[in-house]
């Protein structure tokens, strides 16, 4: 999920550079989206966590 987050922005960095403007904001509100999740998801992992036997 990280992975594709940072993906995304590398993307939003390079389409800003060319001067596609709305490439650029279309990737990194995915990236974005994709953080909060990866974010929500790391924290429930946290949590729960792996219980002792």
């Amino acid at each position: 999920m990280l992975r594709w987050t940072i993906t995304f922005i590398i993307l939003a960095i390079i389409a800003a550079i060319f001067g596609f403007g709305g490439i650029a904001a279309g990737a990194a509100s995915i990236a974005k989206i994709l953080f909060f999740i990866f974010l929500i998801l790391f924290v429930i992992s946290l949590i729960t966590g792996r219980k002792k036997v």
